[in-house]
């Protein structure tokens, strides 16, 4: 699939009013050098194939940063807007936010971007955005309005992890490009909104493992086993409105590592339902062997305890899944804590209401896990379509 390629001169500076002649010097300057950051061969006397130049396109029919390959760092940003902020400055918000994340994406220069060689190394950079009530409100749009979930019985959240506004999804495979992009985008909107909260998840690295192997959580765990396939037509129909947006659930779930470390492996097990040697579940072999919820064992009691993680998780009703797509953390410990860890689960589905929330219901009432493991953090985001180069996203809720 041809990379889509943003030009620093076919459409006019929006910067120029607020930076002056500057930013189209800086980009001007930026353009000699845009070839030879397109190239996706190595350099002369490698040893090997890089893989830094390699490029997702920013335009399209759905944002990037879903189906793509999950990358090995992402952070992401949620913005309270700026009481003052109306229509139209939120309109110039989101073409600013825009244009710089498309340049990004292509290993080019942000306008105004007074570092660009910090940006010359996509590594297949994304980034997704993501609006909170209050965005969708104040475009005026008429589309379904989103909504916070509701609170769990196990949710212990914390207002500093909750809601916003504007999401900003930055991911890449190399963390120095995921820094930089989310400077440039910061300074971009800095006039109009403020940051609420920033969260910073990893997975293995690229080229560590074979493509498509499911994530291992910081319990040891194969997590996202269950996930439909991005190339089928059940994808389509569990993910994608007729618009082209999704909505996106994010919890940040804190993991108690260190009492997790006390419990023996056929313990961890028997919680889960799968073997954390690869994943399969109990009453079989290889990760995606489908479970058997109905086997015993000698002593006649079900393999798989009707309260283990993945018994609780399915569901009879096949409408009600999700796409994941989460990342680990691993912060400061404090105090007498060995470890600060946890999940960033993420999910993408039609309706929250319809799919997430009925399987979340059903681990908050009865789930093993959930003696380690507490929701600190919750936000539910619309992820608008996708643009054509020109365009925005968001520009179809102002036409809304």
């Amino acid at each position: 699939m041809p990379h889509a390629k943003t030009s620093t001169t076919s459409r006019p500076s929006r910067r120029g009013v607020l930076f002056g002649g500057a930013a189209a010097g800086l980009g001007a300057i930026a353009a000699l050098g845009i070839d030879s950051l397109t190239s996706t061969a190595a350099p002369a006397g490698a040893s090997e194939p890089l893989h830094g130049h390699t490029m997702i396109p920013f335009y399209g029919a759905h944002q990037a940063g879903i189906t793509t390959e999950p990358q090995t760092h992402a952070t992401y940003i949620a913005l309270n807007l700026r009481d003052a902020l109306d229509c139209e400055s939120l309109g110039r918000l989101l073409r600013l936010l825009s244009d710089d994340a498309a340049r990004l994406a292509q290993g080019q220069a942000a306008l105004a971007d007074t570092e660009p060689e910090l940006g010359a190394v996509p590594a297949r950079l994304t980034v997704t955005f993501g609006f909170g009530p209050k965005l969708v409100e104040l475009a005026g749009s008429s589309a379904t309005a989103i909504q916070p979930l509701q609170k769990f019985t196990i949710d212990q959240l914390e207002e500093s992890w909750n809601d916003g506004d504007l999401l900003l999804h930055i991911a890449s495979d190399d963390p120095l490009t995921v820094a930089h992009a989310q400077r440039m985008l910061l300074k971009d909107a800095r006039r109009y909104a403020s940051v609420k909260w920033v969260q910073t998840g990893f997975r293995r690295a690229r080229g560590s493992e074979t493509s498509g192997t499911t994530m291992r959580n910081l319990f040891g765990q194969i997590d996202g086993t269950v996930n439909p396939s991005t190339e089928t037509e059940d994808f389509n129909t569990l993910v994608w409105n007729a618009d082209g947006s999704t909505t996106m659930v994010i919890r940040r779930i804190r993991m108690d590592v260190d009492t997790w470390d006390e419990v023996d492996r056929s313990g961890r097990e028997f919680s889960v339902g799968r073997t954390l040697a690869n994943g399969a579940p109990t009453t079989g072999t290889k990760e995606h062997d489908e479970p058997d919820f109905e086997a015993t064992d000698a002593l006649g009691l079900t393999v798989i305890a009707a309260h283990s993680h993945i018994r609780r998780a399915r569901s009879e009703n096949t409408t009600e899944r999700i796409f994941r797509r989460g990342y680990n953390y691993d912060d400061l410990p404090s105090g007498s804590e060995i470890s600060n860890s946890g999940l960033i689960f993420v999910s993408y589905q039609k309706s929250v209401t319809k799919q997430y929330a009925p399987m979340q219901q059903r681990l908050a009432d009865l789930d093993a896990l959930n003696q380690w493991t507490t929701p600190i953090g919750s936000a539910v985001f619309l992820i608008p379509p996708g643009c054509a180069e020109g365009g925005f996203i968001g520009e179809t809720l102002f036409m809304a």
